[in-house]
């Protein structure tokens, strides 16, 4: 294994675009050493690496899908060879399908939307925890939680299986943020609302912030670089005292 990294180090999943991308390239101008997880696009991760390295900071992309125990084990070991520390581990990583009713939807897609939007987090947070917790003899560290708004406003007749796995993931932050805060770690959870990202375009409908930003209170959808400012803070040692608590950014919806 390499020296201990001076650096504090981030793992974003699903780094390569959207909100993870953003959070990549604000964590290495914020001083961090950053780790990105991609499941297919290899250039647009290693296009966040380049930006990583261009800020002064190491970077490593990692291909792994978040609902495979074996290789999220891979991913940590990756991590403890080349930088030999984890700070802060942002659960980014996440999938919709086709809009469309409950009645229409498959237990496939149910059940692929719940292990990599719930319990590829809880396996995450299983393996950073090892490596930041007290009891470990370790110093510390933040897990944050992407969520979505869906988990509040249920998602009818679009996507209710991922408002319901994001409801899952919120219960599991409140679980194991009470179970590990003696031990030096916060978890905390993120809920974006409406953001321009290409996600939209994997449930059918690339224009659908604009189509809804009406609804918004603010007027309008939020930027990917909004999102991670938020995350960011959370890591920080600015919210020092935060745990188990859910920031809505949303525009106020």
């Amino acid at each position: 294994m390499n020296a201990v990294s001076q650096n504090p180090l981030i793992l974003i999943t699903g780094g390569s675009r959207g909100v993870g991308a953003a959070t990549a390239r604000l964590a290495a101008a914020k001083g961090y050493d950053v780790v990105v997880t991609f499941l297919s696009n290899d250039d647009a991760a290693q296009a966040v690496v380049a930006d990583v390295e261009a800020a002064g900071h190491r970077a490593l992309a990692v291909r792994a899908d978040s609902a495979e125990p074996n290789q999220i084990s891979e991913l940590f070991s990756a991590i403890d060879r080349e930088f030999g520390r984890i700070d802060v581990l942002v659960n980014n990583a996440g999938i919709i399908a086709q809009q469309s009713r409950l009645e229409n939807i498959s237990s496939e897609r149910m059940q692929r939307i719940f292990a990599v939007n719930a319990i590829g987090p809880m396996l995450c947070a299983q393996q950073a925890a090892k490596r930041m917790s007290s009891r470990n003899n370790r110093s510390g560290g933040v897990i944050i939680n992407i969520s979505s708004a869906s988990a509040r406003l249920g998602s009818p007749n679009e996507y209710v299986d991922y408002a319901a796995s994001k409801g899952a993931l919120e219960s599991f932050t409140t679980g194991f943020a009470k179970e590990v805060a003696p031990e030096g770690i916060r978890v905390c959870c993120i809920r974006p609302g409406h953001i321009y990202t290409e996600m939209h375009a994997s449930g059918g409908e690339p224009g659908r912030v604009d189509r809804v930003k009406d609804t918004i209170p603010m007027g309008r959808g939020g930027q990917p670089e909004e999102v991670a400012r938020a995350i960011l803070w959370l890591a920080s040692e600015e919210a020092s005292f935060i745990t188990g608590t859910f920031l809505d950014v949303t525009g106020g919806k």
